[in-house]
């Protein structure tokens, strides 16, 4: 393609991006395991139920983060 501009992104904002991506995921990730562990007869209390989602977006932000700027490089 000739002439094209080819737009990189920032750090920053892969990491903004990343971010955004996880609160949002947190949010129904919270919201399925109340559902999935009611159907599969297992109780948590509420503070479980985020300390758990807590667990899953760290490990959830550094991969999106990572593979933002993998794909960047790409």
């Amino acid at each position: 393609m000739v002439g094209a501009i080819r737009r990189w992104q920032s750090r920053i904002m892969s990491l903004v991006e990343a971010i955004t991506n996880v609160i949002v995921g947190y949010g129904l990730a919270v919201v399925t395991q109340i559902i999935a562990f009611r159907w599969f007869g297992l109780e948590a209390a509420p503070g479980e139920y985020m300390a758990i989602g807590m667990a899953f977006v760290s490990v959830s932000l550094a991969l999106s983060y990572l593979l933002r700027r993998l794909f960047a490089l790409i």
